[in-house]
């Protein structure tokens, strides 16, 4: 079970795309469904061909992953499953298979492997798997841990930090993240009671609605701690997000073209970029090519087996692949044995939290 003060998911729906262009290339995306059921596999394809295909049919993966779009209009919305951040994998994935080249490098990127940090997605655990999954991430080398808070007992949030305190020692970045739980002088009390009881809190990430620049940059003036936020705002709003001076670090993650351009947005604004959640860590390829960047999300999602080499993570790094594209490729047992076109649709649905 994954989670935060808001939400909880006890099932993910994950729905592949491959894009072949005339060679035989293939370029591999993954769409994830988590709070909803996850449509049979017809509806899958119908949608896919009346929503996504007359947008890439014919075209070079080049065009598609550089092109600029208008960014507002009656025909500019979501499509009505999430295909897009699976789209932008699989086109760059095969652009980058054309070039010769592993995507990382394409960005630009010299460097081969970043920092990671464990992130629990922890809110609704008992504090004994707490602690055992945090044990196992300190034993594997994560440099940095991540934990939820944003209880309605800010109490109950201490218990966790010192129950992390315990579990993993006092050494490493310790991060928190209330996913918008607070308000501005909540955040305020909670750091300071963290403060007080002798923890040091490297990053406290969506502690306030995304929008509330006013309270973020109050935040920042403070320096309690460093303020992250952006995970939640589109291009634009990280745009805006920027020029109010409302963060000390962009939290992007997800379509490759996007993270790219708001990595150079907080250049000029001299922002640090942290890369959050990504699919099978794909994101890994945008955190190398963007100068700067520290951090990649780990968050222990057991999807390893969907692909035949995971990207290794070990001293607290993860390193990119030295092959053409972002690295991944479906493995024979995903294709033989994890596709189930209809029992999916019948699984329980994930449930917001109260």
């Amino acid at each position: 079970m994954i989670g935060d003060s808001q939400v909880r998911a006890d099932a993910a729906g994950i729905a592949t795309i491959e894009l072949i262009d005339e060679r035989g290339e293939t370029g591999l995306g993954f769409c994830q469904i988590l709070f909803t059921a996850i449509p049979d596999e017809e509806e899958l394809i119908r949608v896919f061909e009346e929503e996504a295909w007359p947008g890439l049919l014919g075209r070079t993966p080049a065009s598609v992953a550089l092109r600029v779009t208008r960014p507002r209009g009656g025909n500019a919305r979501r499509m009505i499953l999430p295909f897009e951040e699976a789209i932008q994998h699989a086109v760059w994935d095969l652009f980058a298979k054309q070039s010769g080249l592993p995507l990382w490098r394409m960005l630009g990127a010299e460097r081969d492997r970043v920092g990671v940090y464990a992130s629990g997605l922890d809110f609704h655990l008992s504090d004994h798997a707490f602690s055992e999954l945090f044990g196992r991430a300190a034993e594997r080398g994560f440099r940095g841990f991540k934990i939820k808070v944003g209880h309605p007992d800010v109490e109950r949030d201490l218990h966790r930090l010192d129950l992390l305190a315990k579990t993993v020692g006092r050494s490493a970045p310790v991060m928190v993240d209330a996913n918008e739980a607070w308000t501005a002088q909540e955040t305020v009390a909670a750091l300071r009671l963290f403060e007080r009881a002798g923890h040091s809190i490297y990053w406290v990430e969506d502690p306030i609605p995304r929008d509330d620049f006013d309270g973020l940059r109050m935040l920042r003036s403070l320096g309690l701690t460093r303020v992250n936020s952006g995970e939640y705002l589109d291009l634009s709003g990280k745009r805006k997000l920027l020029e109010a001076k409302a963060c000390d670090m962009l939290n992007v993650h997800g379509q490759v073209s996007d993270v790219m351009r708001a990595g150079w947005l907080a250049g000029e604004h001299n922002v640090e970029v942290t890369l959050g959640n990504s699919f099978l860590e794909i994101g890994v390829n945008m955190a190398l090519a963007l100068p700067g960047v520290r951090w990649l999300e780990y968050s222990f999602q057991n999807f390893d087996h969907l692909v035949e080499q995971p990207f290794e993570i070990a001293d607290g790094t993860i390193c990119a692949h030295h092959v053409p594209g972002h690295g991944l490729t479906l493995s024979a047992h995903a294709r033989e044995h994890c596709r189930q076109p209809r029992l999916l649709a019948e699984a329980p649905p994930a449930v917001p939290v109260a």
